[in-house]
């Protein structure tokens, strides 16, 4: 079963999160199938940058969440379009200047 969940990264005690599409038996930080989005939780306030287009695929292939994920996914707005059947915007390339998304409080 392919789960979609965080990849931890980063140095000790300075963690930031790739949101991955991986086989469930793999290990936390082992192989994975795509990298969907990130997550940097230790910036204030913290910051997801998921691609929409790519996370919403995955899930109407039967690929299943864990918690934190499909708590970013509804901060995202992909969930949203998920549940709804709609088509997502695809993410702009970052740029220089570009902003994350903050993540509400209830979310993080």
């Amino acid at each position: 079963m392919v789960k979609l969940r965080l990849m931890r990264m980063g140095k000790k005690k300075q963690p930031t999160y790739r949101l991955v599409a991986a086989d469930s038996r793999s290990p936390r930080n082992g192989r994975f199938i795509e990298i969907v989005g990130t997550y940097q939780p230790r910036r204030e306030p913290s910051t997801v940058r998921i691609d929409n287009v790519k996370a919403v695929e995955w899930l109407r292939k039967g690929a299943q969440p864990t918690e934190r994920v499909q708590k970013l996914l509804v901060a995202s707005g992909a969930w949203k379009h998920f549940e709804d059947g709609t088509e997502p915007e695809p993410l702009a390339p970052a740029g220089p200047d570009d902003r994350p998304v903050a993540v509400p409080a209830e979310a993080s």
